[in-house]
């Protein structure tokens, strides 16, 4: 039993829903030709980290020598167990990561655990990643972009990115872990304009997305602006 974990309000409480926002994003592939050159990952061990259901599992299975997924949600690890065979799927954290040390070269965290602020310190996170990647490996953190896109927008105005320290202090924590980061532009690209009312009604609870909504009614497309994390750990 992980003491520390906390039930995600977005994913952990609308799990189908949470599964069209995963089959909304980067349709142009933008993100994921980023994530390829932080890290590449073919032939190599990933883990990912805060797997959720295991959505991008199968993304990584056909290329990796040796896949990972960790949760700490057990109502998600069923879903993420039957995503792909090709994955070994464990409860767990970033804190708590039940692999060995040094067995993996590459580590993914979407959204997951890694959200600096004053008030809250992801050295414990950043310090278990390290220990499990081998020497030359890398964690890449997706992140939002507070500044640019859509999405940035509906930050700034809502209530929903509370718990996240504000833009200038996530970047000049990740410096002080040694990381670079890169900005990425991408998109959500929805079915119907009614499928984009409710997953940012569920990303942004208590009505706070309301004015943004009312104003882009038909809209069936945002642009999303990530951040990538990428530390590496020494070779030696």
């Amino acid at each position: 039993m992980l003491t520390d974990f906390v039930k995600a309000w977005n994913q952990g409480q609308n799990v189908d829903l949470y599964e069209k926002e995963n089959d909304a994003i980067d349709h142009e592939r933008t993100l994921w030709r980023a994530l390829e050159a932080a890290a590449p990952w073919e032939g190599k061990g990933l883990l990912d980290l805060g797997c959720g259901t295991g959505y991008w599992l199968p993304h990584y299975a056909s290329t990796t020598s040796r896949l990972y997924g960790v949760e700490p949600d057990m109502t998600l690890l069923e879903a993420a167990n039957n995503r792909t065979p090709q994955a070994e799927v464990l409860s767990g954290s970033a804190e708590h990561i039940p692999l060995d040390d040094s067995c993996v070269d590459v580590v993914h965290a979407r959204f997951a655990y890694f959200f600096p602020s004053p008030t809250n310190d992801c050295s414990a996170g950043v310090a278990e990643v390290l220990r499990v990647l081998r020497p030359g490996g890398s964690l890449v953190v997706i992140d939002n972009d507070q500044e640019q896109g859509d999405f940035a927008n509906l930050l700034r105005t809502s209530n929903a990115a509370d718990y996240q320290g504000p833009g200038d202090f996530i970047l000049q924590w990740w410096q002080q872990q040694g990381a670079t980061t890169r900005e990425v532009m991408s998109s959500w690209t929805f079915t119907s304009a009614e499928d984009l009312l409710e997953v940012v009604g569920m990303e942004f609870p208590q009505g706070t997305a309301q004015p943004w909504l009312r104003a882009h009614s038909e809209r069936t497309k945002l642009s999303y602006g990530y951040l990538l994390h990428t530390l590496r750990k020494p070779t030696c």
